[in-house]
Formats: structure tokens, C-alpha cells, sequence
């Protein structure tokens, strides 16, 4: 098989990281965070590490810089030999044309959902304060009205899942990370799906998907 090598990004609640986790169990390649990296590095006192923390301590965005070399430290370990999938990275064209300095991207998948499905998506989860069960008021109800189905705990709406908040994420990635789409499509390697059905039925598109561009 060729190295996998992907970038799966979409709006906030596209479903980005259920289809990552899909191509992570299916073809035994891991599943790289940004996010992820940087609290280890900070829990583990690396030299990149307490770099990153002086900015995360201060509310700070960590530089490129030091993300981009936390990254390469990642992808050059045997885990990653054949592709990696990188999630919630690059966010704008800086990082995308850092992350060409150190190594190749095979394929990019833009998952396309509507705007309002994502914010009816999103505004209409519930989670429960004890034992963090989520559950959606129109998709996937619980039995009893702010009851969790599990434990009988209280379940009640994320700051993150207001619809003040979700239309202002939204508005950040059409301004910033939205050019990343015409970025990629430019080298060739931009795959647009739309994310118009069930969690199912997306991962049968981006499974027909690999299938063809990954071939034996």
C-alpha cells in the first residue's frame, strides 16, 4: 500500500473526527492532534514543551513554529511509516505552507455539511453533568426530558453548543480556514464530500474514496 498521508478537515460538527477515527481502526494508521501534542509535551517538560507552555499559561497562541516542530518530532516515528492522519491542522495557509517544508500530504478531504444542519447539529446536544453521556433533543432524544438514559444524571447544554457561539466558530473557519480549500485544490489533492446523510453513510463515501485513491 502507498503511505497514507491525509488531512481531514470540515466546519465545527462536520463530523471530522467520528470519519478519522473510521480511517484510523480501518487501515491501522494514527490519528495526530495538534492539541494532543502539545499537552504532551508540556506533561512530559520537553524543551518544546516548556516553550509551549509559557504561551498556553499566558492565554497565548503557541507560535507555528514550535507546532510545526512538535509535528515533525511525530511523523518521523515508526507508528507513522505508512501515513498518519492529521486532525484540527493545518488551520490557516501559514501553517499549510509550513507543513509543506517538512513533509508530503497525499490526499485532503473537505467535508461539506450545511450550515444549518451543523448549527441544529450542534445547538441540539445535551450532555449529562455525571457521567458525560450526550444525546441529541431531535436526533437521538433520551427516554425522560434532561435525563440521562445511563445514570438519571442532569443533562444540560455546553457554552461551546450555543448557537451564539457555534455561528462565531463558524464564521472564524469561513474566514480563516476556509482558503485552505482552494489552497489544496490547486495541488491536485482536495476531495470534497458532502456530509448529507447519516454518520454511515459518510464513512461509505470516504471509504469508496480511499479505495480509489490508495489502491493496491
Amino acid at each position: 500500500m502507498n503511505t497514507m498521508k491525509i488531512i481531514i478537515q470540515g466546519a465545527p460538527g462536520s463530523g471530522k473526527g467520528t470519519q478519522a477515527k473510521f480511517i484510523v481502526k480501518q487501515y491501522n494508521i494514527p490519528q495526530i492532534s495538534t492539541g494532543d501534542l502539545l499537552r504532551e509535551a508540556v506533561k512530559t517538560g520537553t524543551e518544546l514543551g516548556l516553550k509551549a507552555q509559557k504561551h498556553m499559561n499566558t492565554g497565548t497562541l503557541v507560535p507555528d513554529d514550535i507546532v510545526i516542530k512538535l509535528l515533525n518530532e511525530r511523523i518521523i516515528q515508526k507508528d507513522c511509516q505508512n501515513g498518519f492522519i492529521l486532525d484540527g491542522f493545518p488551520r490557516n495557509l501559514v501553517q499549510a505552507q509550513e507543513l509543506k517544508n517538512i513533509t508530503d500530504i497525499d490526499l485532503v478531504i473537505n467535508i461539506n455539511v450545511d450550515y444549518g444542519l451543523l448549527i441544529e447539529r450542534i445547538t441540539g446536544r445535551r450532555t449529562c453533568k455525571n457521567c458525560s453521556s450526550i444525546f441529541h433533543i431531535k436526533y437521538s432524544p433520551p427516554k425522560e426530558v434532561d435525563r440521562c438514559d445511563k445514570c438519571s444524571g442532569s443533562l444540560y447544554q455546553r457554552d461551546d453548543d450555543t448557537e451564539e457561539t457555534v455561528r462565531n466558530r463558524l464564521n472564524t473557519y469561513e474566514n480563516v480556514t476556509k482558503p485552505l480549500i482552494d489552497y489544496y485544490k490547486k495541488q491536485g489533492i482536495l476531495e470534497n464530500l458532502d456530509s448529507d446523510g447519516s454518520i454511515d453513510e459518510m464513512h461509505q463515501k470516504v471509504s469508496k474514496l480511499l479505495v480509489t485513491r490508495f489502491k493496491e
